[in-house]
């Protein structure tokens, strides 16, 4: 596709939602179509591999900075050899057991370095990752969440739930998310990737533990109410167990501005064989000033997940080979 500028787009999520949507914008840069691409990853785990050596080391958690520079890595030997090596999890019955070996490679750079950003970038390097994998925030953070109707007797009741895989897997209906501490250092590589970018990709992911989590890094969510870049909004395909029970589509939006409303949304995109409400989605985006993109992005195996071939073909089309600047 014939450019006039160069394009950049910086990515923002965690776990296997930023999985997917890098693995669909890495595809853009392979042809050409994105010549900059950076990942910015909450990073408030606390279960796993990475919840143990946060625990005995009082790191990031690595596992969903693994996961993304794993999505960069290219299709050609190196990259998938790459991707299998840092994604490969120890069996066994020691204590190695579940651990990740990429978890333990950036752990141990960045002891050597003492410095995450600097590590995470020897470690896409190494990879040959075709972008660029930032925390969103250099300090370790907690999640906490008001949950109401935790306790089946008590169904108006609020209650505070704390740690990130704790809110995700919550049998009760999630009020409000927050982070301990409620404003914590942001990584400034991430600030200005936002800044300077001309497409922003928000989602999709676990919405209250890895998408909206970036919108309560005040710097962070400051730039992203700021940049000059398009701001893709892909939203999931299902509601998700724990999280979002019962939501529809709209009402993922409604959750986004509650913690952004002053958030510009160029794009809303979402798969055209999970909306079961097209009229009540397009009327939420418009309200927004948003424009919708009703595309075939899901997978056809039958399982939950969006298809990266489909969901780069849709960035391409929004993104149009233009930059978002001035439009």
């Amino acid at each position: 596709m014939a450019r006039d500028t160069a394009q950049s787009a910086v990515a923002l999520g965690g776990g296997h939602g930023l999985f997917a949507s890098l693995s669909a914008l890495r595809h853009l840069v392979a042809d050409l179509t994105l010549d900059e691409l950076t990942a910015v990853v909450t990073v408030a785990d606390n279960g796993g591999s990475s919840g143990r050596l946060r625990g005995e080391f009082g790191v990031l958690p690595p596992g969903d900075l693994r996961m993304a520079l794993a999505a960069l890595c290219g299709d050609d030997e190196w990259g998938r050899t790459w991707a299998d090596v840092v994604q490969h999890r120890f069996d066994g019955e020691g204590e190695m057991r579940g651990h990740v070996v990429g978890n333990l490679l950036i752990v141990g750079l960045w002891e050597l370095m003492g410095d995450p950003v600097r590590a995470l970038d020897w470690v896409g390097r190494l990879l040959g990752a075709r972008g660029r994998v930032l925390p969103m925030a250099i300090t370790p953070i907690d999640m906490t969440a008001e949950v109401r109707g935790v306790e089946p007797g008590a169904p108006d009741e609020v209650t505070t739930v704390r740690g990130q895989v704790e809110v995700a897997t919550t049998t009760g209906e999630i009020v409000s998310v927050a982070l301990d501490p409620p404003g914590p250092q942001p990584c400034s590589e991430a600030v200005d990737a936002v800044m300077s970018a001309d497409w922003v990709v928000l989602g999709p992911g676990s919405w209250f533990t890895s998408v909206i989590p970036h919108l309560m890094v005040p710097e962070l969510r400051q730039a992203l109410v700021d940049t000059s870049a398009g701001l893709v909004v892909v939203l999931n395909l299902a509601p998700q167990e724990g999280e979002t029970p019962g939501y529809e589509p709209e009402d993922l939006l409604a959750a986004l501005f509650e913690h952004a409303p002053d958030l510009k949304i160029h794009t809303v995109l979402a798969d055209v064989r999970s909306v079961t409400r097209p009229e009540a989605l397009e009327q939420a985006v418009g309200s927004m000033g948003a424009e919708l993109c009703l595309a075939d992005i899901a997978a056809e195996d039958g399982s939950v997940r969006h298809d990266h071939d489909k969901l780069a073909a849709a960035f391409e089309t929004i993104m149009g080979g233009i930059t978002a600047r001035g439009d």
